[in-house]
């Protein structure tokens, strides 16, 4: 947050020559104007760190990019996958994931509430999103720790180790052209790979089925680490803050502001751009190629923006944060992703009652594309 300040009063979109370069805009209205040019910032390849050259010269990759629609597409593409995608993401229809949503959590508190402790992050946050998504898909619930290294090694693991990365990024992928090939063959299933499946393109020919295996993945991919993270977070907020712990079991009006409040102070998601068409910006000369990190943590700070941005205020009446993401591309599982932070932080309060993070500096915390606490002791 410190950085952040210097950042926007000195050099509001900073450079830095670190993996193959990249902007990074400070301001709440840099990052809004950018995520609403998407002409020119192309979202083809939305990761922070790049993969490495010989992956993005494969023949496949230069076709499919990195194949997760229509988070990584642009203009018609992005238009028509994301209107695929929505309807299984309205209000209505995640709401239908509720009471499966409170059986894992159920399930996973009583694995551990006669211990009195828990590591939040590896025994509950985490185990979360991987069985939700999975449920969303229709494939197996108890591959959750698969999925759990699979996404850490694409979004985490693997950025300190190109070679990981790049494995994975091809496992997660083949276990769903596996998936889509049984889905083909045995049709009538009510997931949404089966649902996608059924669905036509703008042609009005079958959704080609890399495509499905690309929004597969992005659900998987997105769907998950984002979502423990922020989850996480939320749990070592209340762990460290006992006053707002309180305040949440004395005022349980106090939740959906709360939650709101959670995405904004602890936003986990940075996402990347890529410069298309030669664009002036903030005093800037972009050219292509050029990459733009979508700084929306750092939005979520500014003080021309937010009062108080650096203060977590749990009812914070006006937040209109950016967690999500801006423009087009704002993320189309926002409404899953807020049940589940929903029905796992009330499920968790209700059930534990008081609880505390006994030594915050025992917390490790993941960075990179995806912030949040990777182990989070908590006693009760």
């Amino acid at each position: 947050m410190p950085i952040w300040k210097d950042l926007r009063d000195r050099c509001p979109i900073a450079h830095s020559d670190r993996h193959e370069g990249s902007y990074l805009p400070t301001k709440y209205a840099d990052v809004q104007a950018i995520a609403k040019m998407p002409e020119h910032f192309s979202s083809r390849d939305p990761l922070v760190v790049p993969l490495p050259e010989g992956v993005r010269n494969d023949k496949n990759f230069e076709k499919y990019g990195a194949n997760a629609p229509p988070i990584s597409s642009d203009g018609a593409e992005h238009a028509w996958t994301r209107r695929l995608l929505l309807p299984h993401f309205s209000p209505p229809a995640v709401e239908k994931h509720r009471a499966y949503t409170e059986d894992v959590c159920h399930r996973l508190i009583d694995g551990f509430i006669d211990s009195g402790h828990v590591d939040g992050a590896t025994g509950y946050a985490q185990q979360i999103p991987p069985r939700i998504i999975a449920h969303l898909l229709g494939v197996d619930e108890d591959r959750v720790d698969d999925f759990t290294y699979w996404v850490r090694a694409v979004l985490e693991l693997g950025l300190q180790e190109p070679e990981l990365r790049v494995k994975y990024r091809d496992v997660i992928r083949n276990f769903f052209r596996e998936t889509v090939a049984d889905r083909r063959a045995n049709p009538g299933g009510d997931d949404l790979i089966s649902a996608l499946l059924t669905a036509t393109d703008p042609d009005g020919n079958p959704v080609d089925p890399e495509i499905v295996v690309g929004m597969a993945n992005l659900q998987l991919v997105a769907g998950i680490d984002t979502t423990w993270s922020s989850i996480g977070s939320a749990l070592f907020h209340l762990g460290t803050n006992p006053e707002d712990l309180e305040r949440l079991r004395a005022e349980p009006e106090l939740w959906p502001g709360a939650i709101e409040e959670f995405l904004r102070f602890y936003s986990p998601v940075t996402m990347a751009r890529v410069v298309d068409s030669p664009v002036t910006y903030g005093g800037i000369d972009f050219v292509p190629g050029d990459k733009v990190l979508m700084n929306f943590p750092g939005a979520n700070h500014d003080p021309d923006v937010f009062e108080d941005p650096d203060t977590f205020i749990i009812d914070r009446a006006e937040n209109r944060h950016v967690a999500f993401g801006a423009g087009i591309h704002r993320c189309a599982g926002s409404n899953l992703a807020r049940l589940e932070m929903d029905v796992a932080l009330r499920t968790f309060v209700d059930r534990i009652g008081d609880f505390s993070v006994q030594t915050p500096i025992e917390v490790s915390w993941a960075s990179g594309q995806v912030r949040g606490p990777r182990i989070l002791p908590i006693t009760f």
